[in-house]
């Protein structure tokens, strides 16, 4: 409900306050095949941090448990949930990963670990998050494009604190960790020490001594500077006895803990009952990535995560006052993520961005090439069109501009691939269809037109059906679904246009007060929805008993100006 569509081939603000700000984290909505590249223009060299958490070996990684609501009215408890499985775009995208087994895994992993390279700041590092799967392969590829000297630490992370039967019965050793392979770009590398605080148990066995500044131990003093063997003489701190080195005292007080080391055991998985548990199956603790963070990378620098999932990265950098940019395949890794944030109290201006206009251009070039200079732009529109109509089952006609094919009865517009459907658009087809009604067998035998888009402009679904109502013409707007775009689902059929989602809101206004300046009180209403059910079982549509079940998430722009959505006041579950 917050995406322009007018606007989603350049970006969308999604933040409360004010709007002018010089930077805008980036939560990106694409194929990071596409999106690293994106990314190499503007920041370059320019990454302090990356964090990749990229599939180990799990067709699982796309998986997601939503939750459908029970009816606003009743007093049981009616939710619904479902595992909302991987879409076809996101299955390519897995197969393209492990298509052909390891082999075409480590290809992918080449190619986008040269891109996170070209990115990365020469004071910064990269942490890749693997498994016993392919960590020790991952580790050769590392080695050659940010060579071996680069390489800082192998971390283990101990995930599983599970003692279960699984474990007692299992054959050899359970599987408990994760690994963490930390490179640097350079030798100048951003190195934050860290602690863990003592255990009492430790505190209770080596802080046993006590004078006026509270608790210390002594500890031996061998290598020091003439200044600072005076400084700490002066200060009372030097222990000095016949026969022994000096020691100093180490006061509790003054003491960090204990220095992180590359075996992680304090770091606990989410639980189910966790507060920032996402049902992500794959996700990372906030724990976890608040240490990488905090030790390689300072307040103010750029945090890059091209495999967002649920969005800790992101959640984690903007509490840790970084700037960010991260980016998913999944619709609802993006919607979960944006979710995430906006519950993040005085969360930064960030802006959803969507690479679908890129990629599709990519595909047409790539599905219609063209045969020679000439006929270039005009006649792939002509074949691109022809195929989408195809797909929709409707025959194509000849002779109009704004219309482009006919199914039972009614005239089919195909919107082009890099530019939304507009209100001039719509106002162009209503005018040309009544040319065509009527006037033969293959004409339509009444003024209905099928509109089918990639994007739709924001104010579209309302003020096209009024102008429409007006020419007594009836439109229905139809998404081009993204699995047009992969030809494993074209050939086995499974396109399906649903209709564009719309919303019925109720508007009052109030002034307060009888002088000219007075406010003006707008109160919104939501009064019904209708959303397309590409991604929802059916067994879970036909639980649905009240519109409201449908929304999750909803926004206000209190001074929309026509081109970018401003979230100025949103609420969801």
């Amino acid at each position: 409900m917050n995406e322009s569509a007018a606007d989603r081939s350049r970006n969308l603000d999604l933040f409360a306050g004010g709007r002018e700000t010089d930077w805008r984290n980036r939560l990106i909505w694409g194929d990071k095949k596409y999106v690293l590249p994106s990314l190499l223009p503007e920041f370059a060299g320019k990454v302090n941090l990356i964090y990749i958490d990229p599939p180990f070996d799990t067709g699982a990684d796309f998986s997601f448990t939503a939750t459908i609501p029970d009816h606003p009215d009743t007093e049981e408890d009616e939710t619904t949930s479902f595992v909302k499985q991987p879409s076809i775009i996101e299955q390519k995208a897995y197969r393209d990963t492990w298509g052909r087994g390891l082999d075409s895994y480590l290809q992918w992993f080449y190619e986008t670990a040269v891109l996170l390279r070209d990115l990365l700041a020469e004071d910064g590092s990269i942490y890749v998050h693997l498994d016993y799967h392919v960590g020790h392969y991952a580790k050769a590829v590392m080695d050659e494009i940010f060579s071996s000297p680069n390489f800082r630490n192998e971390i283990v992370w101990k995930r599983s604190t599970n003692t279960g039967s699984s474990k007692v019965l299992a054959r050899g050793f359970s599987n408990d960790h994760d690994t963490i392979l930390l490179f640097s770009k350079s030798e100048s590398f951003v190195a934050n020490k860290q602690f863990v605080p003592h255990s009492e148990a430790y505190i209770k066995s080596k802080f046993t001594q006590k004078d006026a500044r509270g608790l210390y131990q002594l500890q031996p003093l061998k290598t020091v500077s003439k200044e600072k063997l005076a400084r700490l003489r002066k200060e009372g701190m030097v222990v000095e006895q016949e026969g022994q080195y000096l020691r100093y005292k180490q006061y509790l007080n003054d003491s960090k803990g204990k220095p992180v080391n590359d075996i992680w055991t304090d770091v606990f998985a989410v639980n189910s009952q966790a507060s920032e548990r996402m049902d992500y199956i794959t996700q990372k603790p906030e724990a976890l990535l608040e240490r990488i963070i905090k030790a390689s990378s300072n307040e103010g620098d750029l945090v890059l995560d091209c495999f967002c999932g649920s969005g800790t990265t992101a959640a984690v950098a903007e509490k840790l006052n970084r700037k960010w940019i991260t980016c998913d395949l999944g619709r609802f890794a993006i919607h979960t993520t944006r979710k995430r944030l906006l519950a993040i109290p005085h969360v930064k201006p960030f802006v959803v961005q969507n690479l679908g206009k890129y990629e599709r251009q990519v595909w047409q070039a790539a599905e219609f090439p063209s045969q020679n200079q000439a006929e270039d732009q005009r006649e792939r529109e002509v074949r691109y069109r022809k195929f989408i109509l195809e797909l929709y089952h409707a025959d194509p006609v000849s002779g109009y501009t704004w219309l482009h094919g006919l199914k039972s009865g009614r005239m089919v517009h195909v919107g082009a691939v890099d530019a939304p459907v507009t209100l001039s658009d719509v106002k162009a087809m209503a005018a040309e269809i009544w040319r065509a009604v009527g006037k033969g067998k293959d004409s339509p035998q009444e003024a209905g037109i099928d509109v089918l888009g990639w994007e739709f402009a924001f104010e579209l679904n309302e003020l096209a059906r009024q102008i429409a109502a007006e020419a007594r013409v009836d439109i229905r707007f139809k998404k081009i679904p993204r699995e047009v775009l992969e030809k494993r689902a074209v050939e086995q059929g499974d396109i399906h246009f649903f209709e564009l989602a719309a919303l019925t809101v109720d508007l009052k206004t109030k002034r307060k007060g009888v002088q000219p300046n007075a406010p003006t009180v707008a109160t919104l209403k939501l009064k019904d929805f209708i959303p397309p059910h590409d991604d929802v079982p059916q067994e879970v549509i036909k639980a649905i008993t009240h519109w409201s079940q449908w929304i999750d998430y909803w926004a206000v722009d209190w001074n929309y100006q026509g081109d970018t959505f401003h979230n100025e006041w949103q609420t969801f579950r």
